[in-house]
């Protein structure tokens, strides 16, 4: 993330919610995040002026194509698809947003995992004019199954093209019992549901004067209401260090730090804390951000720790509090969406990622992989191919600290890298 982003962040004073939107193709995902861009006046003159002379416009001639506003590769603007994810920032009076919008296409569930990871919110758009029978699109089933089981705090669903069905309230009724239908199976516990049509606006911002029949919120009201992400319920600290700090070494007052991001919880000067995997303990003397000290840090701050003494402390290891439940292993199970090209197999090797550690790791097994379309695991077959999402054994040549990835996603998610084309392989989630 640029200096620039980085400066808008900071700046938030009413919170930032990041949301990602997803679904099956042609459901309209580009448009409606190019709405929410237009609308909040978050697009430039000249970027209008861009796509409005674009080749690969397909609104007519008098209007603008808001897809174009987040397709910005040459084969996404040619083919009319989504391909990679796209990040947009917008702001309102009432909040600042990160909005990620990831591919319809089934070859590109990955790209979606990998946009979802960071989000607290799901969109999940339906084409109203392409439900049948009640009978959802598969990508839809597996969008909303991966925001479940990536953890997002909400589901709002969007029917968007009611234009295209006369806004008629008994298509939009059997919808919502259809995704009531699949959020029941999945474990979803509530969502949010909103009639809208992006390409024309109602409901995406302003209120549809075709909808007299939905007493809800227009889907930006709906997002700058939502409540932001508080801390888990078990969030002590956990800080992967990054880099050894060490000044002065000769002289009696030399300086000793461990540098790093505090990933979650809060940590304090006089903390007792110990390090993990080894287990030595120690209490926290002083931390350093920059070129002062302060007396406590809080998750998503960079700050260099300080011991009371001189332990044994490398790159990977893990500080929390001396207390903490945390289990070390070299064996445990996980939930792994496959990312690579290729298959998994169990004879070949792979480099494990968690936080700052980094590990070679073989898959011993695989148990059950994930059928989207009937929503319950089947045999895997010993394997999992693209997009796959299993549960599966996993061994480590190193000892790892470990939380389940619901209660604490800092030290319960790790990524696989394969050894032999150091292609990111894997996203895993400790079960």
């Amino acid at each position: 993330m640029n200096a620039v982003n980085e400066s808008w962040l900071s700046a938030a004073d009413s919170g930032v919610l990041r949301l990602i939107t997803a679904g099956s193709v042609d459901d309209g995902k580009s448009t409606l995040i190019g709405r929410l861009l237009y609308d909040s006046k978050g697009v430039f003159a000249d970027q209008l002026a861009a796509i409005s002379r674009s080749k690969y416009k397909r609104a007519a001639a008098s209007e603008i194509d808001l897809s174009l506003l987040t397709d910005g590769l040459e084969a996404e603007r040619e083919q009319g698809i989504t391909i990679d994810v796209a990040y947009r920032y917008f702001a309102t009076p009432l909040r600042k947003f990160i909005v990620a919008d990831a591919p319809g296409h089934e070859q590109y569930t990955r790209n979606m995992v990998t946009g979802a990871s960071t989000a607290e919110v799901a969109v999940i758009l339906i084409d109203a004019s392409r439900v049948r029978d009640g009978k959802l699109l598969p990508q839809t089933k597996r969008h909303s199954a991966l925001a479940h089981l990536l953890g997002l705090r909400h589901i709002v669903v969007a029917v968007n093209k009611m234009d295209l069905v006369g806004w008629d309230p008994q298509v939009f009724e059997r919808i919502r019992a259809a995704y009531a239908e699949l959020a029941a199976k999945l474990g979803i516990a509530h969502f949010h549901i909103v009639p809208m049509s992006a390409l024309e606006g109602g409901n995406v911002v302003r209120r549809s004067e075709h909808t007299p029949w939905y007493d809800g919120l227009p889907l930006l009201a709906l997002l700058e209401n939502l409540p932001l992400g508080g801390p888990l319920p078990r969030a002590e600290a956990r800080f992967f260090v990054q880099w050894v700090i060490r000044h002065d070494g000769h002289a009696v007052d030399d300086f000793r730090g461990y540098a790093g991001r505090l990933a979650a919880g809060t940590l304090a000067v006089g903390d007792a804390i110990k390090v993990l995997p080894a287990g030595a303990t120690a209490r926290v003397a002083r931390l350093v951000q920059f070129d002062r000290d302060v007396d406590a840090v809080h998750a998503g701050d960079s700050v260099a720790v300080v011991l009371d003494r001189d332990i044994d402390v490398s790159r990977g290891d893990l500080i929390v509090a001396q207390d903490a439940p945390l289990r070390v292993a070299r064996e445990f199970e996980a939930e792994l969406c496959w990312l690579d090209q290729r298959a998994l197999s169990p004879v070949r090797q792979y480099w494990l990622k968690q936080g700052t550690r980094l590990t070679q790791a073989r898959i011993k097994a695989v148990h059950t992989r994930r059928d989207i379309q009937e929503l319950q695991d089947v045999g895997a077959g010993g394997a999992l191919a693209m997009n796959d999402i299993g549960r599966v054994t996993v061994t480590t040549r190193e000892a790892l600290a470990l939380d389940p990835y619901d209660e604490q996603a800092a030290t319960g998610a790790f990524i696989l890298i394969d050894a032999a084309t150091h292609q990111t392989a894997a996203a895993g989630m400790v079960r």
